[in-house]
């Protein structure tokens, strides 16, 4: 009876140190361990994860997207716990976007101010409005909650570049966990996007355009890093509210269903993403050539990037002549401007003189 009770204690402690209680389960290890050692392993993961893929070099200056949530308050903190400890010899800095959407993204821009303070870390803020001339807000008040998310997505992913420039960076990191990378490849397989399927499940992408991307955790769960886990113990100062505009977004509906997925088999998550990292795209699948947009210069497969194409329809009061298939001058029909040069002029001003790329 004595050596069951102490059996049963025993079972009841940490299955790393054996020293103390267990206070969680890791959801893709089933492992029960105590706090202290979750912070290590945590941690050490993620480092190996850097190491391993090689993903920075000593003296390179590298951007940390920050929005103020869970994700990138987390990859701030420890990619300078990080860089402080194995001495990578980064210098960091945090790089936000303002959507320009009241009630959250103001919000959680302040919360980006004092991980500024709390990381020391430098931030530097850019706007839609000062890029394109629209915030979210007025651009949900032409198009509606309908497609709002393609305008916000595009101009997002170009916005962090033109911030990445302005810092003068050499790698710009981003905090996409497993679960996101996860929802991309089923998103991007649903959506027969055979080209973005290709690269999504890379961790570090871009290497061939103006600055490459890095996702340190890119095999971290979202679990993990808040939801009964590290954000939480350690008391990082983080956003949690979601996007106003976001609740029909087409990825919300992958979302779901991946967490439905990871009930049933925690390991699912890291069994999409080596899928889609084992995915052979056939030499015959005409991919598209990557060149410059002809209006202001951003990368594109097209004549025009999708940016572009997306403001000169809101321009003109006709925001959903970018949505969908491609059109004007990415397709068999050309665009025309009520006086030619003057528009791309105005969006080159924009989009690349205030931030000096």
């Amino acid at each position: 009876m004595e050596a069951k009770s102490k059996k049963a204690g025993a079972s009841r402690l940490c299955c790393l140190c054996n020293l103390r209680r267990p206070v969680l389960k890791r959801p893709k290890t089933l492992q029960q361990i105590c706090r202290e050692c979750f912070y290590e392993v945590f941690e050490e993961e993620i480092h190996q994860v850097i190491v391993q893929n090689r993903l920075f070099k000593s003296g390179e200056r590298v951007a940390i997207g920050a929005s103020g949530g869970k994700d990138s308050t987390v990859l701030a903190y420890v990619l300078s716990e990080l860089n402080r400890r194995h001495n990578y010899g980064l210098d960091l800095f945090l790089l936000s976007i303002d959507e320009g959407i009241t009630g959250y993204r103001d919000d959680s821009l302040e919360t980006v101010k004092r991980n500024e303070v709390q990381y020391g870390l430098p931030l530097q803020i850019v706007s839609y409005k000062d890029l394109y001339g629209w915030t979210m807000d007025d651009i949900v008040k032409m198009i509606g909650l309908k497609n709002n998310c393609t305008f916000c997505g595009v101009f997002r992913r170009q916005a962090l570049d033109r911030g990445a420039a302005l810092l003068k960076v050499d790698k710009l990191v981003t905090g996409h966990n497993a679960d996101d990378i996860a929802e991309t490849v089923l998103l991007n397989i649903l959506r027969g996007d055979i080209a973005r399927l290709s690269r999504c499940t890379s961790i570090t992408t871009g290497e061939d355009g103006p600055i490459p991307r890095c996702k340190p955790f890119k095999y971290t769960y979202e679990k993990e890093i808040i939801f009964y886990t590290y954000a939480y113990f350690k008391k990082l100062d983080y956003f949690s509210t979601e996007c106003i505009y976001s609740p029909n977004a087409y990825r919300g509906f992958a979302r779901e269903f991946i967490k439905d997925l990871e009930r049933i088999r925690p390991r699912a998550i890291l069994d999409i993403i080596k899928s889609g990292e084992d995915f052979r795209i056939a030499t015959t699948t005409k991919m598209p050539e990557q060149g410059t947009c002809e209006r202001c210069g951003y990368i594109s497969s097209q004549k025009w990037c999708k940016a572009c194409v997306l403001l000169e329809g809101l321009n003109r009061g006709l925001p959903k002549m970018g949505i969908g298939r491609p059109r004007g001058v990415n397709g068999d029909h050309k665009m025309e401007t009520k006086k030619p040069g003057s528009v791309a002029k105005s969006i080159e001003s924009k989009q690349c003189g205030s931030l000096d790329f």
